[in-house]
């Protein structure tokens, strides 16, 4: 059947090259010649992402026959080649599914602790964090979870890997223009890559990147194909493995052989709650957003905020203070359950969140002095796409690196950035991490234990069939921009471009200050301070993707804050 698009943006040439005698890695995609779609309308299938290059070629994936999920797998294949800011496979994430036979499936391959790792390791004989340790380098990385993660989702996919692979291959191999973009982030960090690297990686250029130039990654292709060829083996032992061991004994590293061999990505029960007549899906521990977002919407549920209006000093305001409870919270109670025992069933209650809503006092601004975490008696860089298929099938990703190239260290000879996710530990009691979160003993580290995370992947069911699939980057932001989109669609009835475009806000208890976007309302900032709030201006906050499937009809769009780029039909 034939079906038409809708393109509401222009379509925007980014890079054109006459490379014939390169075969793209699909013959629908061209790796030289391409364009951002912000949103596309079909009613077939979508996907969209951090790049037009993984969007495309999850949408090719699909057109040969293959599912959401087979989608998922080769566009996140894709994004660790020509995303490598956030895209990965030395990094880890979530992945939230809905299968059209009403299954929900959620898939933890979270970074893990090295085994050498200990509660104290960043901490000077003073007693003093070190950050620069847990952000930057060899010791700033967790045991990598993207590809076990992988190869758990292979299990609901239709097209086997070789083929789900391939086509990143074929990007790192024979290569791809780079966007402007991608051009202004390889050389701002060109310092950065040449302090924590003991091989000379790709990504540094003697004389500057610039828009249409071609990155060929040559060692990452060779693991990509060990993968291909070996499975998962492929990455935890052999070769691969050998390369990230001898990467960390050049620099003081700690992950081992046995880190690697014995990682394995869990599936976990679902977040699934109701939202009025919508049914939310989200991911558990150890994302913090499977407590934050039930509980965040808990709190707005029963509050008038649809009269107030989107962006108004109101809404703003009655959201922040719910912010403000969830991230106290936050700090004191989340970590990995594996570990710690977490209060999950407490905190994510209808009677938890209308009890911290007791103080709340709409004329006047709250204080994270006087407003600390709930009593509960105990007996940012990231990247998120978006998938969903014709036959109902739905897909939500969030994966990160952490910061943006993660540790700005490449594995000599294997050619991928490590995260440097140790960061998202609490290194130290109350000492706030690159992001500003602080933490307690719930969120310190421990041998094998998986970090506290703010990654959100989210499904909205509308009549128990998907009508939303969201989800962002952007460090502790992510949680609040998803619930900030959820309100914006679900009460104040946005267009998806809207509510994905739209200025943003943030507040995460400490510091207690209102983040807002060059774009925000001038007139809503005075009003905010006149009620005693500190707002203070960001940059851009999160960059939201979102599918709306609805009445048959599928609308993917992308956030303008990047490259980011919807494909379907």
């Amino acid at each position: 059947m034939k079906v038409s698009f809708l393109y509401t943006f222009p379509l925007v040439l980014l890079a054109t090259a006459c490379f014939g005698q390169h075969a793209a890695p699909l013959s629908a995609v061209n790796p030289y010649e391409y364009t951002i779609q912000k949103k596309i309308t079909g009613s077939t299938g979508a996907v969209v992402s951090a790049h037009p290059l993984a969007s495309e070629i999850g949408v090719a994936i699909m057109k040969q026959g293959g599912n959401a999920i087979d989608a998922t797998i080769a566009t996140q294949l894709a994004l660790a080649v020509v995303y490598p800011a956030a895209g990965n496979i030395g990094g880890g994430g979530f992945t939230v599914i809905r299968l059209a036979n009403g299954s929900n499936i959620t898939i933890d391959y979270r970074e893990k602790a090295p085994n050498k790792a200990s509660r104290d390791m960043y901490l000077d004989k003073q007693g003093n964090a070190q950050t620069a340790l847990s952000q930057n380098g060899h010791l700033s990385s967790g045991v990598p979870g993207t590809i076990a993660g992988l190869f758990d989702c292979m299990k609901y996919a239709s097209l086997p890997l070789k083929k789900l692979i391939q086509p990143a291959i074929d990007l790192a191999e024979k290569g791809f223009a780079i966007t402007e973009s991608e051009a202004r982030s390889l050389n701002n960090h060109k310092e950065e890559f040449a302090k924590y690297n003991t091989v000379t990686p790709v990504f540094i250029r003697q004389n500057g990147w610039k828009a249409g130039d071609t990155l060929v990654q040559k060692d990452l292709a060779n693991t990509l194909k060990r993968i291909r060829d070996k499975g998962k083996a492929g990455f935890y032992e052999g070769e691969t493995a050998k390369l990230i061991v001898a990467e960390m004994k050049r620099a003081n590293g700690i992950i081992g052989y046995d880190d690697l061999k014995k990682y394995e990505a869990k599936e976990r029960e679902p977040v699934v709650f109701d939202y009025k007549t919508y049914k939310i899906i989200t991911m558990p521990l150890p994302s913090s957003g499977g407590v934050l977002l039930p509980q965040m919407m808990h709190m707005l549920e029963d509050q008038p905020v649809k009269e107030y209006g989107f962006l108004s000093a109101q809404a703003v305001q009655l959201m922040t203070e719910i912010e403000r409870r969830a991230y106290a919270d936050r700090a004191k109670y989340l970590g990995d359950v594996d570990f710690y025992k977490v209060p999950v069933k407490k905190l994510t209650s209808k009677e938890y969140a209308a009890n911290r809503m007791k103080d709340y006092n709409k004329q006047t601004a709250g204080t994270s002095v006087a407003i600390q975490a709930g009593i509960i008696p105990e007996s940012e860089e990231t990247t998120h796409f978006s998938v969903c298929d014709k036959n109902g099938n739905a897909v939500s990703v969030t994966t990160t690196l952490n910061g943006s190239y993660g540790s700005k260290t490449v594995v000599g000879g294997a050619g991928f950035f490590l995260n440097n996710e140790m960061d998202d530990f609490s290194i130290k009691p109350g000492v706030p991490n690159m992001y500003g979160a602080v933490g307690a003993d719930a969120n310190a580290i421990a041998p094998g234990k998986r970090m506290l995370s703010s990654m959100t992947p989210t499904i909205v069911l509308k009549g128990n069939q998907p009508y939303l699939v969201v989800g962002t980057p952007g460090g502790t932001t992510i949680t609040t921009s998803v619930f900030q989109t959820l309100v914006d669609m679900l009460e104040f009835d946005m267009s998806t471009d809207d509510a994905v475009n739209k200025p943003k806000f943030h507040h995460q208890w400490l510091p207690d200050e209102i983040y807002v976007e060059a774009a925000f309302p001038q007139t809503v900032r005075q009003q905010l301070q006149q009620m005693g709030y500190k707002v203070t201006q960001r940059g851009a906050i999160g960059r939201t993707e979102v599918i709306k499937i609805e009445n048959g009809r599928i609308e993917a769009v992308a956030d303008s804050r990047g490259d980011d780029a919807a494909a379907g039909y």
